[in-house]
């Protein structure tokens, strides 16, 4: 009788181990793997050269801009907005780092002020110079071992000095064509062109929508950090001005709407990318 007893608590304790086996196994498959860091800044130099080694190829470089965007829009909007989209683009395309968001760029003459250097905290520089930041963030990249280094313009003001800076680069490394510099004007024109036409499409008019702190950027703002948003003080305001920096009426803007241009700009970018970094 004790050993069918004992027989019976070694098929119970084998049952126990298969079951406990069975739920970590099916726990792990519904766990997601921890996605690769794409922040530049949070890694070593040691983990970046392996991952470069690795075959991380593609260095994404997020362009901003401290800018003035009326009473309800933060000073860092492109800075913030750029950093996050950089982020999702560089996870969806698995093979890329995102570098530190460049904040300074041409804004305007400093004095007299013209553009938004009119409002208080905008910060502006010499073109020249802005083009010289580019060129020696690219050259480092390629001394890295970066292959592609994607420049990626959340501002409409500077988009012909990346493509300046560009073409004069490749040029220059024409003699090694595995390393390249993409302005990516899909980038912007993802909600400059495509995200105006769909919010159109939708009703919304072009002095609704906007070309500066509109409702198109107060919603992908929203969308991507609302708390550089002031909703509490927008939701009381009346028209804004363009006296005021705003040239749009961002009162209607939702994150819904806002949603719609962070999948067109990431969808966008990431195919854009994809074409133009395919094995040279």
């Amino acid at each position: 009788m004790n050993s069918y007893f004992t027989m019976i608590a070694h098929q119970t304790r084998a049952v126990r181990g298969v079951l406990l086996c069975s739920a970590a196994l099916l726990l792990s498959l519904h766990t997601p793997l921890q996605a690769a860091e794409t922040e530049l800044e949070k890694l070593t130099a040691t983990e970046l050269r392996s991952r470069v080694a690795a075959g991380t190829s593609t260095i994404l470089i997020p362009i901003g801009g401290t800018e003035q965007s009326g009473p309800y829009l933060a000073l860092g909007k492109h800075n913030l907005r750029g950093q996050v989209l950089a982020q999702r683009i560089a996870q969806s395309l698995g093979n890329a780092v995102v570098a530190p968001v460049l904040a300074y760029v041409p804004e305007g003459a400093i004095h007299p002020p013209t553009g938004h250097m009119r409002f208080a905290g905008t910060i502006s520089i010499p073109e020249a110079a802005f083009e010289a930041l580019l060129e020696g963030v690219a050259r480092s990249f390629k001394q890295h071992g970066f292959h592609d280094v994607v420049l990626l313009g959340d501002h409409g003001g500077y988009q012909k000095n990346l493509e300046h800076v560009a073409s004069r680069l490749n040029r220059e490394w024409a003699h090694d064509p595995q390393t390249r510099v993409h302005a990516l004007p899909e980038y912007y024109q993802a909600v400059s062109v495509s995200y105006v036409n769909t919010l159109r499409q939708r009703g919304f008019s072009m002095a609704e929508i906007g070309t500066h702190a509109g409702l198109a950027d107060t919603a992908v703002t929203l969308a991507l950090v609302p708390e550089l948003v002031r909703s509490a003080a927008l939701a009381h305001a009346g028209k804004p001005s363009e006296s005021e920096g705003v040239y749009g009426d961002p009162r209607r803007a939702t994150d819904e709407l806002g949603q719609l241009a962070v999948k067109q700009i990431i969808e966008t970018s990431v195919a854009a990318i994809k074409r133009a970094t395919v094995v040279r």
